[in-house]
C-alpha cells in the first residue's frame, strides 16, 4: 500500500525536473527580452545624451561667435572711421559749378568722388588741383572746387571787388570749372589752407564715368605771377 505514494513521489519528482527547465528557459527568455529593453533605454538615454551635447555645442559656438563679433566690431568702427576721417571716403558731387568736369549731365546725375584726406594732411596741394574744402561762408557745408593759385601768386580776377589779388601766406585761390555758376574766391576771396578737407582724386560713379582726375589748370586761368618764379 506504501508503493503508491512512492511512485506519485517519483511522477511529482520527473514533473518538477521536466519543467523546471521551462521555467528557467522562460526565465532566460525573459531575462534577455529584459536586457534588450534596458540596452534600448540605454541607446535611447544615449542618443539624448548626444542630443544634448550637440546642442550645447551650438550654443557654445554660437556665443563664441556673437563674442568674437563683438570685438571685430568695437575694433573695427574706430578703424573706419579713423580711415574715412584721416585717410579716405567717397562723396556725392551736387551742383554744376564743376561742369564740365563734374556732373556734365547736369541734374540727371551725379558724380561720385574719391576725396584723400591723406593728400592734404601737411596742406600740400599744386595748382590744378580739386579739392573739397570747408565754406568759408557756412561752416557747416563743404564745397568743391579747383586750385588756381597758391600762396604767393597774383592772380587776375573775375568778378571779385579786385582785379589783382595777391594770395596771402597759408591760403589759396580756389574756382569752378564753371564760371559765372560757381560761389568760389571770385566772391568770397582767398581761401585759408585751415579749411581743407580731401583732395578728390578719381570718378567712382557713375561706372562709365570711372576716371582719375587729373590736376590742370585752364591756360586762361594762370596766375600773373607765382612766387616760385
Amino acid at each position: 500500500m506504501e508503493d503508491p505514494p512512492q511512485s506519485t513521489s517519483r511522477c511529482s519528482v520527473y514533473t518538477h525536473l521536466f519543467t523546471k527547465p521551462l521555467s528557467t528557459n522562460t526565465f532566460s527568455c525573459q531575462g534577455q527580452g529584459s536586457d534588450e529593453k534596458m540596452r534600448d533605454g540605454d541607446m535611447g538615454q544615449t542618443r539624448t545624451c548626444s542630443h544634448a551635447q550637440r546642442m550645447a555645442q551650438s550654443q557654445g559656438w554660437v556665443k563664441r561667435y556673437f563674442k568674437a563679433f563683438c570685438k571685430g566690431f568695437f575694433v573695427a568702427v574706430p578703424v573706419a572711421v579713423t580711415f574715412l576721417d584721416q585717410v579716405a571716403c567717397v562723396a556725392r558731387v551736387e551742383g554744376a559749378s564743376m561742369q564740365p568736369s563734374l556732373n556734365p549731365d547736369g541734374s540727371r546725375s551725379s558724380d561720385v568722388v574719391l576725396l584723400n584726406h591723406w593728400e592734404v594732411r601737411n596742406f600740400k596741394v599744386h595748382r590744378g588741383d580739386i579739392v573739397s574744402l570747408v565754406s568759408p561762408k557756412n561752416p557747416g557745408q563743404k564745397i568743391i572746387k579747383r586750385v588756381i593759385a597758391l600762396e604767393g601768386d597774383i592772380i587776375k580776377t573775375m568778378g571779385h571787388k579786385n582785379r589783382y589779388v595777391k594770395v596771402p601766406r597759408g591760403h589759396i585761390w580756389v574756382e569752378g570749372d564753371h564760371h559765372g555758376h560757381s560761389f568760389d574766391s571770385n566772391s568770397f576771396g582767398p581761401v585759408s589752407l585751415g579749411l581743407l578737407h580731401a583732395h578728390a582724386t578719381h570718378i567712382l560713379w557713375p561706372p562709365e564715368r570711372w576716371r582719375r582726375l587729373e590736376s590742370v589748370l585752364p591756360p586762361e586761368r594762370l596766375p600773373v605771377q607765382t612766387e616760385d618764379k
